[in-house]
C-alpha cells in the first residue's frame, strides 16, 4: 500500500506545484485573456489585456536584397582575408550547394561546423561604393521584445544604418547609424546607448562601438540595444516592468519605436582594415552575415494572446470582439462603444476594453469621482468598475468582506477562492481535504 500512496501524493504535490508556478507567469506577462470568477450575480467573464508569448521573428519573415544580383557566385569568384591578403582560398559558386552563399543563410539554425553564412560579391567595381540593402519585411505589425543581434562572418561593415518602416515599407525612419567615424560618415557626435536618458531614449544616435576590430572573433556582432533602452524605466535587470509598461501604456511615441513592420540593413562601406584600401586586392573587400537575431511578439493591441502563421502570413488570434490582423477593430455587431487599444494598466492585469454588442445601449458609468466614488480606499478604473481596498467588496467597495469564520457560509467562502484561482478552482477545492501533515510532505 506505500507505494500507491506515495505515487498519489506525488502527483497531488506536482499538481500543487504546477498550479502555484502559473500564476506569476500569467498575471505578469498578460498571457491570460480572460477567466471565470464569481461575483453576486453568479459566474461570470473577467477580461483582462493580454498579449502573444515573445519569439524569434526570423521564422516568418521575407528577405530582400538590393541590388537583387549582389549576392556571391554568379560568376564563381575567390577571396582573400582581410588580415591576410595572401590567404585566397575561400571560393563563392552559386552552383554548387557547398559553395554558395544564399540570403537565407543569415537566419539558418546556428552551431554548424563549418559557420553558414550570406556573402555579398566583393568590392570589384572600386571606387565605386559597395552599397547593399537588406530588408527583412514581415507583412505585420510586430513588438520588438530583445536586442537586434547582427553577426558578421567578414569584418564588421565601416559605415552602416539600420533603418525601420511602420508602414510596410512605404517610408523609412533611421534607428540607428554605425561608423568607425560618426562625424566624418555622417556628421553626427558618436555616442553609445549609455548616453541615453528616460528624456533622449528616442534620439536617434551614430555609434561607433560596433564598427571596429576587424581582426577579433568576438567583435563580429553588431546589435541595436532594446534591453539597455528598456532598462532606463525597467532598472538594470529589468525588474520594475510595471514602470515601462506604465510608461508604454500613456506615450504612443514610445509604444511606437519598439514597433515595426519592416528592418532594413544598409550596408554602406565594408571593413578594410586600413586607411587605404588595397587596390590590386579588392577581393579582400565584401559583406558576409552569418546570423540575424530579432525577437519580439506579434502587435495585437492588447487583445490576443496567441499569434498563428497560416498561408505565409501572421494574424492575431483576437479576443474581446475584437476582429483584424492587429485586433484593431470591433467585430460586426459589437460596435456598442469605440473599439480601444487595451491597457497595461492597473497593473498586472490591465484593463480588457473589451467591444461591446451593437445593441447594448450606451454604457453606464459604475464610478466616478462625484457622486459615484468608490468607497473604504477604493478606485474607480475607467468608470467601469472599482478596484478594492483589502478586506472590502461590492460594486462600490461598500461591504466588508468576510473576515472569520461564521460570518460567511461555506459557499461563499468556495466564491473567494475561485476569484484568486480561476482556472485552477478545482483542483484547489479537492484539495482542501488534505491534511497539513501530508501538504508538508510535499
Amino acid at each position: 500500500m506505500f507505494w500507491p500512496i506515495l505515487f498519489t501524493l506525488q502527483a497531488v504535490c506536482t499538481s500543487v506545484a504546477q498550479a502555484m508556478q502559473h500564476y506569476p507567469a500569467a498575471w505578469g506577462h498578460y498571457d491570460v485573456c480572460k477567466s471565470q470568477i464569481y461575483t453576486e450575480e453568479g459566474l461570470a467573464w473577467d477580461y483582462m489585456a493580454c498579449q502573444p508569448e515573445a519569439t524569434d521573428m526570423t521564422k516568418y519573415l521575407r528577405v530582400a536584397l538590393d541590388p537583387p544580383n549582389i549576392t556571391c557566385g554568379d560568376p564563381p569568384e575567390t577571396y582573400c582575408a582581410l588580415e591576410n591578403p595572401y590567404m585566397c582560398n575561400n571560393e563563392c559558386d552559386a552552383a554548387t550547394e557547398e559553395l554558395a552563399h544564399p540570403p537565407g543563410l543569415m537566419f539558418d539554425f546556428e552551431g554548424r561546423n563549418p559557420t553558414t553564412f550570406w556573402q555579398s560579391s566583393s568590392w570589384k567595381k572600386y571606387p565605386k561604393p559597395l552599397q547593399v540593402n537588406i530588408t527583412l519585411s514581415w507583412n505585420k505589425t510586430i513588438e520588438l521584445t530583445d536586442d537586434i543581434v547582427i553577426t558578421f562572418e567578414s569584418g564588421r561593415p565601416e559605415q552602416m544604418v539600420l533603418e525601420k518602416s511602420l508602414d510596410y515599407g512605404r517610408t523609412w525612419t533611421p534607428y540607428q547609424f554605425y561608423a568607425t567615424d560618426c562625424l566624418d560618415a555622417f556628421t553626427m557626435e558618436p555616442k553609445t546607448v549609455n548616453d541615453l536618458t528616460q528624456h533622449t531614449l528616442l534620439d536617434i544616435i551614430c555609434t561607433e562601438d560596433y564598427s571596429r576590430g576587424y581582426v577579433w572573433k568576438n567583435d563580429k556582432t553588431v546589435r541595436f540595444e532594446i534591453k539597455d533602452r528598456f532598462a532606463l524605466f525597467a532598472g538594470p535587470r529589468l525588474h520594475n516592468m510595471a514602470s515601462l509598461y506604465g510608461q508604454l501604456d500613456t506615450t504612443k511615441n514610445l509604444r511606437d519605436f519598439f514597433t515595426i513592420t519592416d528592418l532594413r540593413i544598409r550596408l554602406l562601406k565594408p571593413a578594410t582594415g586600413a586607411t587605404m584600401v588595397d587596390e590590386n586586392n579588392l577581393s579582400r573587400y565584401f559583406y558576409a552575415i552569418s546570423d540575424i537575431k530579432v525577437q519580439g511578439r506579434c502587435k495585437c493591441n492588447l487583445h490576443a494572446n496567441s499569434c498563428v502563421f497560416d498561408k505565409g502570413k501572421l494574424g492575431c488570434e483576437c479576443e474581446h470582439n475584437t476582429t483584424g490582423p492587429d485586433c484593431s477593430r470591433c467585430k460586426r455587431h459589437y460596435h456598442g462603444r469605440a473599439w480601444s487599444v487595451g491597457s497595461y494598466l492597473p497593473i498586472p492585469k490591465g484593463t480588457a476594453n473589451i467591444c461591446i454588442p451593437s445593441n447594448h445601449g450606451p454604457v453606464p458609468r459604475v464610478c466616478d469621482n462625484a457622486m459615484l466614488r468608490c468607497q473604504n480606499g477604493g478606485t474607480c478604473h475607467h468608470h467601469q468598475r472599482c478596484h478594492c481596498a483589502p478586506g472590502f467588496t461590492g460594486v462600490l467597495c461598500e461591504r466588508a468582506r468576510c473576515q472569520g469564520p461564521g460570518e460567511c457560509d461555506d459557499q461563499l467562502s468556495g466564491r473567494a477562492v475561485l476569484h484568486h484561482r480561476p482556472i485552477g478552482h478545482r483542483l484547489f477545492l479537492s484539495l482542501v481535504v488534505i491534511p497539513l501533515s501530508i501538504v508538508s510532505l510535499c
